[in-house]
């Protein structure tokens, strides 16, 4: 790795960082604020830290928010010589005509730390990638893109929304609903009643499919993934923790092409059998369906790849995972 960028400070920004703690000492309602979009550890100088970690603690504590009230809790933690004395802290305090703008500072913090993370992490990955040569690359592949997922996962949170506005995107759907023929709103099933009930499959939605062991749950499951990739361009992924992929893509022949399961476990097909085979063939190759037959796989795992399948195909539209383990 080039020695230039291994010595290059880190990105930081250590006037947004006094910024933000200004604005609090300020007014100490703006720790709430700054709060959605930091944490201590998004500070890169240390005496920004342990000075954010006081402020904190003392929020916790229902006390008030202040230069004495900061500088007597580093103090009594042998702190305040590492952030410069109660000077510094009374250079904060002056350093923002208004703590208008926290959020804004603490967007570039925020921001910032979120660069370190994925300098850190890549570094990481640069170092296991000259370590675990002998290793499948794949499994380091999947390990790499996990970690560069986990970095933005503190991001993924949307925070409150005003009701108002929650309530005008719903508006916008039903009517949108209203003009439409059909009473199945989402990906169609296949199974008229279940539509009837469920209005079909919607984005955002958990389905848990249950039911005692042996009466045909995977066989179900496979049937809507079918009947939505073969009817819709939407891309399905199924991932089968316990079955393998060929045995699946079996299962999903015999009940395209109307076949008997045994026969073509065996491969005593009739004449009319194998034409039903090379029809239902011809149908399932032209889905968008992937299978990632991985055993024990995680959570995390399937996370990445979901990402990525929906990045390339651009149309995920269906996740079936078999089984959860609830």
């Amino acid at each position: 790795m080039n020695n230039d960028l291994i010595q290059r400070v880190p990105p930081n920004n250590k006037e947004a960082e006094q910024s933000v703690l200004g604005s609090i000492l300020l007014r100490p309602e703006a720790l709430i604020e700054a709060l959605e979009y930091v944490t201590a550890d998004s500070f890169y100088q240390h005496a920004h830290q342990l000075i954010f970690t006081a402020m904190m603690e003392l929020n916790e504590a229902d006390q008030g928010i202040d230069v004495v009230t900061v500088k007597n809790t580093l103090d009594d933690k042998n702190q305040l010589d590492d952030i410069g004395g109660v000077s510094y802290l009374a250079d904060l305090a002056s350093i923002v005509p208004t703590a208008a703008n926290v959020v804004y500072y603490a967007k570039i913090v925020a921001d910032k730390a979120l660069l370190r993370r994925l300098i850190t992490t890549a570094t990481d990955i640069v170092a296991q990638s000259y370590e675990d040569q002998d290793n499948d690359v794949n499994s380091i592949l999947d390990a790499a893109e996990r970690q560069i997922m986990n970095v933005g996962e503190d991001q993924a949170g949307n925070g409150f929304k005003k009701i108002s506005d929650v309530l005008n995107a719903t508006i916008e759907d039903i009517d949108q609903r209203a003009q439409e023929d059909s009473s199945v709103t989402g990906l169609s099933t296949g199974y008229a009643e279940l539509d009837k009930v469920t209005a079909g499959l919607h984005p955002d939605e958990l389905v848990i499919l249950a039911a005692r062991p042996g009466v045909g749950k995977t066989a179900f499951a496979l049937n809507v993934a079918e009947n939505v990739a073969v009817h819709t361009p939407t891309t399905v992924a199924i991932f089968s923790l316990e079955m393998g992929a060929e045995q699946l893509a079996s299962r999903l022949l015999c009940a395209q092409g109307s076949i008997d399961a045994n026969d073509l476990r065996t491969g005593n097909l009739n004449d009319e059998e194998w034409k039903n085979l090379v029809v239902a063939t011809g149908i399932l190759s032209r889905t968008s369906i992937y299978i990632d037959d991985t055993p024990g796989i995680k959570m995390a795992e399937i996370r990445a790849k979901c990402r990525r399948l929906a990045k390339e195909t651009g149309n995920l539209g269906l996740i079936i995972v078999d089984y959860l383990q609830l």
